[in-house]
């Protein structure tokens, strides 16, 4: 679960140093968030179904 190839930031997150932001990395069935700028933070498991319903509301702008 270290393999920092499978994290990703949002193409609106910022590459300035100590900026704040979250990384997400898709697993088979679940979803996986974490702080960028603490790497091997404690990491969020979101059911991959439970994350579909958050970006469906979120793209809502609700």
């Amino acid at each position: 679960m270290t393999d920092a190839s499978l994290w990703f930031k949002s193409s609106y997150s910022s590459d300035q140093p100590n900026q704040t932001c979250v990384e997400v990395a898709n697993r088979s069935h679940t979803i996986h968030v974490r702080d960028s700028k603490l790497g091997r933070s404690p990491q969020l498991a979101i059911p991959a179904h439970a994350w579909a319903d958050f970006i469906t509301y979120a793209s809502a702008g609700a």
